[in-house]
């Protein structure tokens, strides 16, 4: 088995091949934010056309995130052992496709399964990209620059999604679905003429049994976390499922210990900084897609506004993202540090969701919700990038892909404890009680950056 070698890294300025490599790693970032925020909003209109029930229903956003949140550790090794260029054009076909076939769903099962391939395609070529960027560009300035642009995109993608969903939601829901793969044929075909090729090294061998032991914990952990409010949390599905994530868990411990070329060196997990990003990464997300679920059943069943009307109205803290993380994040990584930056925009989070505990039918937008959400914003500007920046960092360029694949994780199984909560939550106490666990949440994330204040 062979590995690729890292390209050659771009070490003074973004250069005309870099502005291409970067367009082309954006391309993928906007399409993954793009692919989710689009999906969420056509969700009534899937159900009343395929006869899907609720439970059923949230499997169409669930379907994607077990299948990511599951393999994203395997894709992120795999760019690494494989090369990260082989990995990312595949993933991209393969999301192009998986899409496409979602489009043409006549069922239910049909459109889950189609969504839980996407995911998979995602958690390969998320890492991919990651890695792309973290070993092209020379760290300092340069690598802070194009990573701010890089997950700028991402919140672009996600806030255009939901507008986009809205509006193509009112022609018909499959559009959401058919639109995507039109953004992956051009970023794949960018791909390919960009993207370097790399000489092939002697590589080490491929740790089978690791990855399936991961693998299968980590389905295991978010099918439980989603499961969990429609089964309960104290039931014994549940409380069995936790048990078995658990020995699964220990049992990759231990194999990892033996393998000469383990699939995760786990004194990586020694590193503070690559923890602290982790932890921040699953408060960040989590914290959001928590709210935002909340906010839109707010939105739609209490105030009655359309799915467009919903997604305008969240629309500003996409914006927020979009026009300031690329001028200011870097900058201010480049003079306080990653971690000090990342908790500044965690306490902005705080200050957000503090702000909504005041939702009430009568709320309203210009004064209450909107400031929330430009606090969002300005949370993302300095938190998500610095926090992808700290967890790149914090290992050798050989183990970037599984750094990549680490804090994608995060990103990913935060949304899913989140909205497990937050849905159990609704459902014994009504919204106003599940506005407080996005409150705990992101208050979690501070406390994990506060060790960043330390720093020389």
């Amino acid at each position: 088995m062979t590995v690729s070698a890292s390209p050659p890294a771009v070490h003074d300025r973004l250069t005309t091949r870099a502005r291409g490599l970067l367009l082309v790693l954006c391309g993928a970032m906007f399409l993954d934010a793009l692919d989710v925020s689009m999906k969420g909003v056509a969700l009534p209109s899937i159900g009343a056309e395929l006869g899907m029930s609720t439970g059923s229903l949230q499997w169409v956003v669930s379907g994607y995130v077990l299948g990511f949140g599951g393999f994203l550790l395997l894709g992120g090794r795999a760019a690494d052992l494989l090369g990260r260029r082989r990995m990312l054009i595949g993933a991209l076909a393969v999301f192009a496709v998986a899409t496409a076939l979602g489009g043409f769903a006549t069922s239910g099962p049909l459109l889950v399964a189609a969504r839980f391939v996407t995911g998979i395609s995602a958690a390969f070529s998320a890492p991919a990209g990651f890695s792309i960027i973290t070993t092209s560009f020379a760290e300092g300035p340069v690598r802070n620059k194009a990573l701010s642009i890089y997950t700028a995109t991402g919140a672009t993608g996600f806030s255009l999604g939901l507008v986009a969903g809205g509006l193509l939601t009112e022609i018909s829901w499959r559009w959401v679905f058919h639109a995507p793969v039109l953004v992956a044929a051009v970023t794949l075909i960018g791909a390919l003429a960009v993207v370097p090729r790399t000489a092939a090294a002697p590589g080490r061998g491929f740790d089978v049994a690791g990855s399936a032991t991961i693998t299968a914990a980590m389905l295991l952990l978010v099918f439980t976390l989603v499961e969990a409010p429609n089964a309960g949390w104290a039931s014994v599905r549940t409380l069995g499922s936790l048990v078995a994530v658990a020995v699964l868990l220990a049992g990759f411990a231990a194999l990892e210990r033996r393998v000469a070329n383990p699939l995760l060196r786990l004194g990586i997990l020694r590193s503070g900084p690559l923890v602290r990003a982790n932890v921040a990464a699953m408060s960040l997300l989590g914290g959001w897609v928590g709210a935002l679920f909340i906010v839109t059943l707010y939105l739609q069943d209490v105030r009655g506004w359309s799915a467009l009307e919903t997604g305008l109205a969240v629309c500003p803290s996409g914006v927020v993202v979009a026009v300031l993380a690329p001028r200011i994040a870097a900058p201010l990584v480049g003079r306080y540090g990653s971690g000090r930056v990342a908790l500044a925009g965690l306490v902005s989070s705080v200050a957000a969701y503090a702000l909504l505990q005041f939702l009430d039918a009568s709320s309203s937008y210009a004064t209450l919700m909107l400031p929330a959400f430009l606090l969002v914003g300005v949370a993302f500007t300095p938190t998500y990038g610095p926090l992808t920046m700290a967890a790149a960092d914090s290992v050798p360029a050989a183990g970037q892909g599984l750094a990549g694949g680490l804090v994608n994780t995060a990103f990913q199984v935060g949304p899913a404890l989140v909205l497990g909560v937050v849905s159990a939550v609704t459902a014994a106490g009504g919204l106003q009680a599940a506005l407080v666990v996005p409150l705990i949440v992101a208050a979690l994330g501070v406390a994990a950056m506060l060790p960043a204040l330390r720093r020389a």
